[in-house]
């Protein structure tokens, strides 16, 4: 997966971020990714506020590289501890499970969106997770 290895050399505890958006379907070989976001739990947001920028005209992502970090989703109606911690792991790296990429996908239903959900319904649909 494109990208993976800036996210490790971020070197951050393995518990306490996940990656969400285009990376769980992407580490899964669905679609490539074009960034990697990463949400991380509130106490490593408010060390990273320290090594990385804010991306320019946003008050709650920060930038390194091709990984933007934040430390809420869409609002913040999604409980972050609770995505990280019941996310899948691939090559030692948490992603968020794909039903709940499936479920912001589906809320957000942009043209984008809509041919991941495809992508999505048919890959759980096959009885792979």
């Amino acid at each position: 997966m494109r990208y993976l290895d800036e996210v490790k050399r971020l070197n951050l505890p393995k518990d306490k971020f996940a990656i969400f958006g285009s990376g769980p379907i992407a580490i899964r070989g669905l679609r490539e990714a074009r960034d990697i976001d990463l949400i991380v739990k509130k106490d490593l947001w408010n060390e990273l506020k320290n090594r990385f920028p804010l991306k320019k005209g946003k008050d709650d992502l920060l930038h390194a590289g091709n990984v933007d970090i934040l430390f809420k989703w869409v609002n913040g109606v999604w409980d972050i501890d609770e995505l990280i911690d019941t996310a899948d792991v691939f090559e030692g790296i948490r992603f968020v499970k794909l039903e709940h990429v499936l479920r912001w996908k589906k809320a957000r239903n942009e043209e984008k969106d809509r041919k991941d959900i495809k992508l999505i319904e048919e890959y759980l649909g096959s009885g792979k997770k």
